[in-house]
């Protein structure tokens, strides 16, 4: 009955209402948005009087000082107080969006109860999983997702090569799907891995003491901390009491801590957390728009709560205060439907605070983080890093981006060592490492364990266990360890490291793949391959066998010293020799048949010169020594058989069926069926060097297959009769074997590089060769070619002899032809002057001539004339 009724007055309301007065309304009802804190906590504080900073900002912006009004509940950090601060704000206040809460198990309670009534919900947690967005329509996450940050901090192991971190968090849900998840990940794309995970309870505990110290015992010293402010400062304290805040410690913070370092006491900074490195959420504090809501802020917080020490804001007060006008402007907008208003939240971009505001599958983005470091009372800001380019020192558009943290500068560590913390340390109740050796090792020089008669191992010996000594010399610390010998084989033996039954493996063990998945090995310690070696066999091919004697550089020297001495000879006597006369095509071959001629006799009585004599002599003799040479060593050629390889290649063996031997204990075997493809059958497996030179010289096998290392122990002890053919089949090498993870494994392999570099390896596996003797010495050796250097002694005589003689006749050859030119310059003086005398008496003559006409008497003969006479007895004298 009063259904109708009410409906009716109902009806009328509405056909009456003006339209303004249905707007108004709606208006009221769409104007309201919830908000749910924690009032009891600092974060709660700051968001909330962010929030009303954010409505009177927005409603003084639009010039209506009630165009958006907020509402307020308390959630004690309760979800179930939580779950009833959100049906009242729906049910009473008809919010039309919740802001908050701070913790994933209370927004999943208001989530749920949001999402029935389709009203959107903006969570300030920053730890959901990625399935909410499809349980729950209706939520949007304020805060940016932890994966950016847990990024962040696995470039910051990587940077400084730590390989093992150990996670500590405040036990909730929150952290535990949020942080683990993410920096799981991301750790493993840098190459490390969480060896350890702590959870605390939520409050201050006594268990906390008891965790420390198994932290203190453990071998990992790079601690990741995830905790709230209040639990952190109770938990750094505890670590200073302990003497973990001291070097060789290294404490990395997230912004769940890090978000309030503003207002951390400075005596707790100074006191119990100098060395800290944390990440924080960045925002510009340059822009005039912070500047004026810092201000603000400071004065309406310190008003409000002044029983706090510090009233900065701090970004989750400013990411609360962006969330704020990201709803305001969306109400503002007057449409209808939740679900429209959802969209229009979601469509958010605008400039706030913390800069671009926009969601990005229903997260606000936020990229970019700080990188602080805890010292003296407060901070220091190192740099920045960015989601994709790394770190930088700056974030303006001038920045330079690396991927490395090393590049922000000098950290200030725990205990201000002025070294970076290796990152972990041998634990203080710590047992010797317990190393397995192999006993049935083919090869002693490499591990030889030896017994006593009651079967007690005595001594461990060989190449393998001094080059661990020496690596383990080169460790910065001191590293203690036992050996135990194994007879498994040694697929077998690394897998009691995967067993935990070992901790290492030292050995001749080569790196296989299939062995990686049970350990880590270190860098290789000897030549990687595998070699063929064939029984030798006698060669019939003796064609050419008239060169061996000398080696091809001694033929090319011995041809043109011949040739030399024949050019000398025949320059110094072919003007006595008819033969060395004529066109050049014939001298040249006069000088040739002389230069080779002159290795088989000496031709004295046609030589004509004693220089060329002299320069024969000495090359005859140098021949003759060459000659004799030559004929003794190709006689003893003759009588050797020369040996080659047996087989060349595989396919011969494989087309033939023919038996290989293998090492019984190595992976060989299965290398040699998956990979070169052998009839499995025809494959035996051998435990002995001797077993495996009788049954090759037998010709039951015809190859046999050993590692590079192997194999020159192998042909050290039989160097007569085998050879390696064929190409070296690359595999791993050698190496030691860890436990996956193990925080020894870089020291170790940075020892043995140092090792290597130092020279010292090398000498051991010299040593090691060495002291194997050949124990073939009824083969005879074969005689290798003569070399010039045999002969450069001769050699350098014949042709300092004949360069002299050659010297001596160009010179005589000069000094005769300036005899030449002197006489005739003689000569050519006298014509010279014997002319001037003739013209010089003729003068005179005509002279005399005039003088005597002038006195009228007749001129006498010019023969008769005293100057005459003169002249002709110059003239006279100047003859020859």
């Amino acid at each position: 009955m009063y259904l109708p009724l009410f409906s009716f007055l109902a009806l009328v309301v509405l056909i009456f209402a003006t339209d303004e007065q249905i707007v108004a309304m709606e208006m009221e009802g769409k104007s309201i948005i919830g908000a749910i804190v924690d009032n009891s906590s600092r974060v709660g504080k700051e968001q909330r009087v962010a929030m009303e900073m954010a409505v009177h900002d927005f409603n003084e912006y639009n010039n209506q000082s009630r165009l958006v009004r907020l509402q307020l509940r308390n959630s004690w950090r309760e979800p179930v107080q939580a779950a009833l601060a959100a049906i009242d704000l729906i049910n009473s206040q008809q919010v039309q969006a919740i802001l908050g809460p701070q913790t994933w198990e209370e927004t999943s309670l208001v989530a749920e109860i949001a999402g029935r009534n389709s009203t959107p919900i903006l969570s300030f947690a920053d730890a959901i999983p990625k399935w909410a967005a499809e349980r729950f329509p209706f939520l949007l996450e304020a805060a940016p997702n932890q994966s950016a940050q847990m990024k962040a901090i696995a470039e910051i192991v990587q940077s400084w090569e730590w390989h093992q971190v150990t996670v500590i968090y405040e036990d909730i849900d929150s952290s535990a799907t949020g942080i683990i998840h993410h920096l799981f990940e991301a750790l493993r794309e840098v190459g490390a891995e969480i060896s350890q995970v702590v959870a605390l309870p939520p409050f201050i505990s006594s268990t906390l003491t008891e965790e420390l110290e198994k932290l203190r015992r453990n071998q990992c010293r790079v601690f990741i901390v995830h905790l709230s402010l209040p639990l952190a400062e109770q938990f750094f304290k505890q670590a200073k009491i302990m003497s973990m805040m001291e070097k060789d410690y290294v404490w990395i913070a997230t912004d769940s801590f890090t978000s309030l370092a503003h207002s951390i006491n400075a005596f707790s900074i100074s006191s119990s957390m100098e060395g800290i490195v944390g990440v924080k959420k960045y925002i510009s504090e340059n822009k005039q728009k912070f500047q004026h809501f810092y201000r603000r802020f400071r004065r309406q917080f310190g008003l409000e709560y002044p029983e706090e020490d510090n009233h900065e804001p701090g970004a989750l007060a400013v990411q609360a205060y962006d969330a704020v006008w990201s709803v305001a402007l969306a109400i503002s907008q007057n449409k209808q439907g939740n679900q429209t208003l959802l969209q229009r939240i979601f469509r958010s971009d605008f400039d706030g605070l913390t800069g671009k505001v926009q969601f990005i599958k229903k997260n606000v983005t936020l990229p970019v983080y700080q990188i602080i470091n805890f010292t003296g009372r407060s901070y220091r800001e190192l740099g920045f890093w960015t989601d994709g380019p790394g770190f930088s020192k700056t974030i303006d558009d001038s920045a330079t981006y690396n991927s490395s943290m090393k590049d922000l500068g000098q950290v200030f560590w725990p205990g201000a060592p002025w070294y970076t913390p290796r990152g972990w340390a041998i634990p203080t109740d710590t047992k010797p490492l317990r190393i397995g050796v192999p006993v049935s090792c083919e090869f002693k020089q490499y591990v030889n364990v030896e017994f006593d008669e009651l079967g007690k191992v005595t001594s461990f010996h060989g190449f393998s266990i001094e080059l661990f000594e020496a690596t383990v010399s080169e460790l910065p610390f001191y590293l203690p360890y036992d050996l135990f010998p194994s007879n498994d084989s040694y697929t077998n033996l690394v897998k009691r490291i995967y067993l935990k039954e070992f901790d290492a493996v030292v050995g001749d063990v080569a790196i296989v793949a299939s062995r990686c998945r049970y350990a880590e090995f270190t860098h290789p310690y000897s030549e990687s391959g595998l070699v063929m070696i064939v029984p030798l066999q006698k060669s019939a091919n003796k064609a050419l066998m008239f060169m061996k004697p000398f080696t091809k550089a001694m033929w090319i020297i011995i041809g043109i010293i011949t040739v030399y001495n024949g050019f000398i000879v025949g320059l110094i006597e072919r003007n006595h020799w008819h033969e060395l006369q004529g066109s050049a095509v014939h001298q040249t071959g006069a000088f040739l048949w002389l230069s080779f001629s002159s290795l088989f006799s000496l031709q004295g009585g046609t030589l004509h010169s004693n220089l060329s004599r002299m320069a024969m002599v000495v090359w005859l003799f140098v021949a003759l020594v060459i000659s004799q040479t030559y004929t003794a060593s190709l006689a003893s050629m003759l009588t050797v058989q020369g040996l080659k390889p047996a087989t060349h290649n595989i396919e011969s063996l494989q087309s033939s069926n023919a038996l290989v031997g293998y090492s019984n204990t190595s992976f060989v075997a299965s290398y040699l069926g998956d990979v070169l493809h052998f009839n499995r059958k025809n494959l035996i497996g051998y435990t002995s060097l001797d077993d495996y030179a009788k049954d090759l010289k037998s010709g039951k096998i015809s190859a046999i297959f050993l590692e590079v290392g192997a194999s020159k122990l192998f042909l050290a002890r039989y160097c007569k009769s085998f050879a390696t053919t064929g190409p070296t089949y690359k595999v791993g090498g050698l190496g030691f074997a860890f436990a996956k993870g193990s925080p020894l494994l870089p020291s170790v392999t940075e020892a043995l590089l140092k090792v290597s570099e130092s020279g010292k390896l090398r000498e051991l596996e010299t040593n090691m060769i060495s002291s194997e003797t050949c124990v073939e010495v009824d083969v005879d050796d074969d005689i290798s070619s003569l070399s010039p250097n045999s002969f450069w002694v001769l050699f350098l005589f014949t042709c300092g002899t004949s360069t002299m003689a050659l010297i001596i006749y160009l010179s005589h050859c000069n000094w005769k032809l300036n005899h030449e030119w002197l006489l005739l310059v003689h000569k050519t003086i006298r014509m010279l002057a014997l002319a001037l005398m003739n013209q010089w008496g003729t003068q005179k003559q005509r002279f005399y001539g005039r003088l005597l006409s002038i006195r009228g008497e007749k001129p006498r003969s010019s023969t008769n004339t005293p100057e005459a006479l003169a002249g002709s007895s110059l003239a006279i004298e100047a003859m020859p």
